[in-house]
C-alpha cells in the first residue's frame, strides 16, 4: 500500500504559477505510475496529466498541456505538478493518484479506475 497527502494549493491571480507536491509513503514509490486529477465544484474529476515509473513519459490533458509539467523524484519519493500560466478555470481541487498496474498508454493513464490509492486533495483557486 502507499498513502499519498498533497501540498502546494493556494490562491493565485490569473497567469501566475504554483507547484504542488505529493508525498508518498513506503519504500516502492517508483513501483507506481502517478496521476494528477481534478475536480471543480459541480463538476466530475478529470485527469490532468500522469507520468511513468521512471519519469521518461508523461501524458497531459489538452486543457493542461502546454501549461502543466508534472515530474517525479524517485528518491524523495515525491511527484510534482508545476501548474503556469493559471486561468480562473484551473480552479478546483487537484488529487494525486497511483497505481503498480501494467499502464503503458495514455488512454490507461487518464482513466481513473486504473488508481488505486489517491490522496486527500489540495485546493487551487485562481482568481481573475
Amino acid at each position: 500500500q502507499v498513502q499519498l497527502v498533497e501540498s502546494g494549493g493556494g490562491l493565485v491571480q490569473a497567469g501566475g504559477s504554483l507547484r504542488l507536491s505529493c508525498a508518498a509513503s513506503g519504500r516502492t514509490f517508483s513501483r507506481y505510475v502517478m496521476g494528477w486529477f481534478r475536480q471543480a465544484p459541480g463538476k466530475e474529476r478529470e485527469f490532468v496529466g500522469g507520468i511513468t515509473r521512471s519519469g521518461g513519459n508523461t501524458y497531459y490533458s489538452d486543457s493542461v498541456k502546454g501549461r502543466f509539467t508534472i515530474s517525479r523524484d524517485n528518491a524523495k519519493n515525491t511527484v510534482y505538478l508545476q501548474m503556469n500560466s493559471l486561468k480562473p478555470e484551473d480552479t478546483a481541487v487537484y488529487y494525486c493518484a497511483a497505481t503498480d498496474r501494467f499502464i503503458i498508454t495514455a488512454q490507461a493513464m487518464g482513466a481513473m479506475g486504473n488508481y488505486d490509492y489517491w490522496g486527500q486533495g489540495t485546493q487551487v483557486t485562481v482568481s481573475s
